[in-house]
């Protein structure tokens, strides 16, 4: 397998446990997608669970008896992603010692998941399509094309409908692997769901560890349920597995909650901050969370606040927000 190809191993649901409204829509989502066969593109944040809702749509369906084969587009080399996609024959190229099999056969009967689908070149996004379009393949160095049975489910952090706009992404593969979006909250979407979290990924960290149970004491979810999170659930992840290393014995203060150097957990605590200054911080917050809940749709993100469109790129620009 290419280097590109993750292992075929089941994560710990962390990302989609949760009681919110939102991660229960998301879940009734994703058995209605298990029951067809459509293309669905999976939208979202980096670290939200885009993949791990891949591979649940996939085993609640019918192919859950054939492979799930994530690969991120992001990772393979120009020169290799047509023999990776699609594979090649021995001999027809510099290194190809024997055929290989492309990712589109190894899922065969299954679901390939293209991750980061956004980085794809547009020279390789032709050929994807015609493969999704042709449900055909052909290898490198071969004549013959290959039947393939496929169930395609794509997703980036990326806003692809921009990318189409720029030219940067085909607007016809657009349409090919977008039949159904399914949107990942990000964490800040969803607060009340991270201290069930928290302790979900507490508990994974103490069954790898061999330790006994591991208890979080109230400041320190405070402190985690104030924080916006940038990462999601992955940088949740990273913190829990730091306060543990701080920790004292198996309970985790507030003190071991060690968030990144800037990051303002308690906007009121003591008044610290100038009127002017937290305006700022809030205003701030709620045009990154409009724009995230529109995937980066200016004009939407504007009808959102209740504000034009030139009055929120003025905004964007005293502000900083790229």
């Amino acid at each position: 397998k290419g280097a590109a190809v993750r292992p075929d191993t089941a994560q710990p649901e962390t990302q989609l446990l949760g009681q919110s409204k939102a991660i229960e829509r998301i879940r009734a989502m994703i058995l209605k997608l298990a029951r067809s066969q459509a293309p669905v593109y999976i939208s979202g944040e980096s670290g939200t669970g885009k993949e791990l809702a891949a591979r649940l749509i996939h085993e609640q369906g019918p192919r859950a008896d054939g492979e799930f084969t994530a690969v991120n587009c992001g990772a393979i080399p120009q020169e290799l992603m047509e023999s990776e996609f699609f594979g090649h024959a021995k001999g027809s190229f510099t290194g190809a010692v024997a055929d290989k099999r492309g990712l589109f056969q190894q899922a065969e009967g299954g679901t390939l998941f293209l991750d980061e689908v956004a980085d794809l070149p547009l020279q390789m996004q032709v050929k994807l399509l015609r493969a999704i379009q042709e449900k055909k393949v052909r290898p490198v160095g071969m004549q013959k094309e290959e039947p393939v049975d496929v169930r395609i489910i794509s997703a980036t952090h990326k806003n692809l409908a921009e990318l189409v706009a720029q030219g940067e992404f085909r607007q016809d593969l657009f349409y090919r692997i977008n039949v159904i979006e399914l949107h990942i909250p990000a964490l800040r979407e969803r607060r009340e769901d991270i201290a069930l979290l928290a302790e979900h990924v507490l508990e994974q960290i103490a069954r790898h560890n061999g330790l006994e149970e591991i208890s979080v004491e109230k400041e320190a979810l405070e402190r985690l349920s104030q924080y916006d999170f940038p990462g999601n659930v992955r940088e949740l992840e990273n913190i829990l597995e730091r306060a543990l290393t701080l920790s004292d014995g198996n309970r985790i203060s507030g003190d071991d909650i060690l968030l990144p150097e800037g990051a303002d957990d308690s906007p009121l605590a003591e008044q610290e901050l100038p009127l002017e200054s937290y305006l700022e911080r809030m205003e701030r917050e709620a045009i990154i969370r409009a724009l995230d809940e529109t995937r980066w749709n200016r004009t939407a993100a504007a009808k959102k606040l209740g504000i034009s469109f030139r009055q929120l790129r003025y905004r964007l620009e005293k502000l900083g927000i790229e």
